[in-house]
């Protein structure tokens, strides 16, 4: 019998909330699927199951707030034996309750309101403004057909039946509040208990922006590639030649990975980041990981984030170059051990041959935990990047 349990969405979270199951006893599942919807402090997030089988019970019913590593569901794998009778709690005698399923707990009125249907996916946040505006979210369309009904769409829906949104306006600082609150653990837990250090280096890539510039002219604007795209594969590939910065710190121990999960952070609507994983980034082509990145972007902003993209990266890249930002020296998410920053490409003067030339710039930051990684490994792992950025024909 295999244990399914709540799983770990990140560092600074210590339960989610259940807001729906996608299966029922008797399912067949395999891995990799979505089986559950869990609200977290950063949103909706859908929890897939790493193992095949048939889902022998639930345990846990829909609305409550259950803290990781608790036990969510039994499933009966291959060769597995079904639960005996005396493993399960007997059925109320009521004449209702004899073909009950597994979970027949009546659920609170949020969790109630929780499963619209299988085909109208809500983000939990905008589930409960609607609660508070008083609109019925099975009245609310998304923008987009088959898109998960957002905050926006429920203010908009609201905005139809009254001329204010001053209602909506109310409740919105309690969601930020619990964002801060979410984003500001994470970090106090990294500064008190990972020893930074950082180092910045100014890159030139002239090469990889004239490249990328004839490329995209061959590309529909569909198709074309975004600056941070070459930069992505080349963090990627400098990792595999300073592995120590790409992995963990558990139990007093570095823990490198052998895979590169690239965390891209991205900006929330309405405030807040996240930084899902991109899988493999090392061995994808520029056109997969862009794709992927568009992906990741449009679910970010609509809430339908999966529980391996919270939980699986190894690294963590952050961009504020479209900010105008000229460095950015990140604080690293725990358990990694480092995040690697990119600030705004620019013309800048830059000495060449003896002579000073105009080139086009940016600065490439390090942050690392100093028990993993020295700087003098951080050193290298930027040398690889400037090296790899030199050659951009070969990142592709």
């Amino acid at each position: 019998m295999y244990e399914f349990r709540m799983p770990s969405l990140g560092a600074d979270m210590e339960a989610g909330t259940l807001v729906e199951w996608l299966i029922r006893p008797g399912d067949e599942v395999q891995r990799g699927q979505v089986v559950a919807v869990v609200e977290t402090q950063k949103g909706a997030v859908d929890v897939e199951i790493w193992e095949a089988g048939t889902v022998d019970k639930l345990v846990v019913e829909t609305g409550r707030k259950v803290p990781v590593g608790e036990l969510l569901a039994l499933l009966r794998t291959a060769g597995a034996l079904a639960a005996t009778a005396s493993e399960t709690p007997a059925a109320p005698t009521t004449p209702q309750a004899v073909t009950a399923p597994a979970i027949v707990a009546a659920s609170p009125p949020r969790a109630q309101a929780a499963v619209v249907s299988a085909r109208q996916r809500v983000a939990p946040s905008a589930r409960k403004l609607a609660e508070e505006l008083g609109v019925d979210i099975a009245a609310v369309q998304a923008a987009e057909p088959g898109a998960v009904i957002s905050r926006a769409d429920v203010e908009r829906a609201a905005q139809a039946k009254t001329p204010t949104l001053a209602a909506a306006k109310v409740v919105a600082p309690d969601w930020h509040a619990q964002m801060r609150m979410a984003i500001a653990a994470a970090m106090s837990r990294s500064k008190r208990e990972i020893p930074h250090y950082y180092l910045a280096t100014d890159i030139d890539v002239t090469a990889v922006s004239s490249w990328l510039e004839t490329e995209n002219l061959k590309r529909s604007v569909t198709e074309r590639l975004l600056p941070v795209v070459p930069f992505m594969k080349a963090v990627a590939l400098a990792l595999r030649e300073v592995p120590e910065l790409n992995g963990f710190w558990i139990d007093g121990a570095a823990r490198p990975s052998a895979a590169v999960h690239l965390g891209m952070a991205i900006a929330m609507r309405g405030g807040g980041l996240v930084a899902p994983a991109i899988h493999d980034a090392d061995r994808k082509s520029l056109d997969q990981l862009m794709a992927d990145l568009r992906d990741l972007i449009t679910r970010v902003r609509s809430g339908r984030l999966r529980s391996s993209e919270m939980s699986d990266p190894t690294v963590t890249f952050t961009n504020l170059g479209e900010q105008g930002v000229e460095g950015v020296f990140g604080v690293i998410y725990p358990p990694q051990v480092a995040i690697v920053g990119l600030g705004r490409i620019s013309e800048r003067p830059w000495v060449e041959g003896g002579a000073v030339v105009v080139r086009k710039v940016a600065t490439a930051t390090l942050a690392a935990d100093h028990r993993a990684s020295d700087g003098h490994r951080g050193g290298l792992f930027l040398a690889a990047l400037d090296r790899l950025l030199q050659q951009p024909e070969k990142l592709r």
